[in-house]
């Protein structure tokens, strides 16, 4: 259930980017664009599960040179890798370019963050 959960909230932090200009979720059925949203929070979860641990790997010395900062561009990249992803898979999802992708990413972190703040306190009864 934790997975689906975590799913559904990332779907929505996707919904939330789409307030930048350059991320968009194309035309079509409220249906259909929760559809999209599901398969880009999925697709999103595995760049982030697959790519991401490589990237950190081999680009420690970055990390530590930039302090974590050079963090903030390799998830804007993942984002639009995302994106690009997406559009290969046929799913109406479209990131422009690098600065659409690195605000979206922040926009998708904060709001993911914020959710499942939320969602633990509700879980949890608090």
């Amino acid at each position: 259930m934790g997975i689906l959960v975590h799913v559904l909230l990332t779907a929505v932090a996707v919904w939330v980017s789409t307030v930048i200009p350059g991320i968009d979720l194309g035309d079509g059925s409220t249906p259909a664009k929760i559809g999209t949203l599901i398969g880009v929070a999925l697709l999103f979860g595995l760049v982030n599960a697959v790519v991401k641990p490589l990237v950190k790997f081999f680009g420690c010395v970055f990390y530590l040179l930039t302090l974590g900062l050079i963090g903030l561009v390799v998830n804007g990249l993942l984002f639009w890798l995302t994106g690009w992803l997406a559009g290969e898979l046929g799913l109406p999802f479209e990131v422009t370019g690098f600065w659409p992708a690195f605000w979206g990413a922040i926009i998708v972190a904060l709001t993911s963050w914020i959710l499942n703040l939320v969602y633990d306190r509700i879980a949890n009864g608090d």
